[in-house]
């Protein structure tokens, strides 16, 4: 079954490895329940939950493969337990998420997006729209597996110092990065904040009040890997007072907008009305190259 956007190289080596594949990429999960019960694999994005009532539902079920890198839409313990294998494919959207990331911080500092707005209002704004360079400032990168480690590559071009904190991986550090045993370094000496981490039990408000009350500086947040990450009221009260600079977002705590509730919709639309922020759609992994490559990957792994 795939329950997902796929690149035809993913569907194409599949079926010639003699798998018979059905294509429902606009599945809901009340139907899922039907149609998984012969399924040997599986290829989902955010819309199916494989939760113990669906893989319950597919007895013959024996891998499930994940396009991109959130492993939360899978009951991984349970998967594990029923001998399913499970894989993700961070390597393939890596790039896509460290360029977005980049793209919308310059486009905050650089005040482009509040200046085209302006411009397409008829204001020609100048000393207002001054903007904010990269180099000499430090950025605390937390989470510095394949997405952290692409921003931060990239990042190393801006002559900036760049600090990264990370729970399980400490491996291969490139020398233009310093690694940190815990967030003190990041507390104190941050100018911004990017989040890459995964969403599980410890990350769910990992930005909080008192990750705000922690920071020396004022600060610029950028979030990257999943809404909940960050506690939104948090962020806005930060906006609000002064102590959040400025925000790029391609996640929200709710989405898409049509689940949203009606108050979360109306704290998001104060802080989009902010020329201190650029918000995007949950899109940072979604380039037409990052879904050849992610399709690429899961095929890989799954055959070997």
């Amino acid at each position: 079954m795939i329950a997902a956007p796929v690149h035809a190289v993913l569907t194409d080596g599949l079926q010639l490895a003699g798998y018979e594949c059905t294509v429902y990429e606009h599945i809901i999960q009340a139907t899922a329940i039907e149609l998984i019960k012969d399924c040997v694999g599986v290829i989902t994005s955010t819309r199916l939950q494989l939760n113990k009532e669906l893989i319950d539902a597919a007895p013959k079920l024996r891998w499930i493969g994940r396009m991109g890198s959130g492993m939360e839409v899978i009951d991984m313990e349970y998967a594990l337990q029923k001998n399913i294998a499970c894989f993700s494919s961070p390597e393939g959207n890596s790039n896509a998420v460290a360029e977005h990331a980049l793209g919308m911080l310059l486009a905050l500092n650089k005040r482009i997006v509040w200046s085209d707005k302006q411009i397409e209002n008829g204001i020609w704004e100048r000393d207002n729209n001054r903007g904010t360079e990269l180099e000499g400032k430090t950025i605390g990168i937390i989470g510095f597996g394949h997405t952290g480690r692409a921003f931060a590559k990239k990042l190393a071009a801006f002559d900036m110092q760049i600090l990264a904190y990370d729970k399980y991986n400490f491996n291969s550090i490139p020398d233009y990065v310093q690694l940190c045993n815990d967030l003190d370094p990041i507390y104190a000496q941050a100018d911004i904040i990017s989040f890459h981490v995964p969403l599980q039990k410890d990350t769910i408000h990992y930005f909080n009040d008192k990750f705000i009350k922690n920071m020396s500086k004022a600060f610029v947040l950028i979030n990257t890997s999943r809404g909940l990450v960050v506690n939104t009221k948090t962020l806005l009260n930060g906006l609000e007072d002064g102590k959040v600079t400025g925000a790029c977002l391609d996640v929200a705590e709710e989405e898409p907008l049509e689940k949203m509730s009606g108050e979360m919709k109306k704290i998001l639309h104060k802080i989009v009305s902010m020329p201190q922020t650029v918000v995007t759609p949950h899109i940072a992994g979604y380039s037409k190259e990052a879904l050849y490559k992610m399709s690429k990957i899961l095929l890989e792994k799954v055959l070997k």
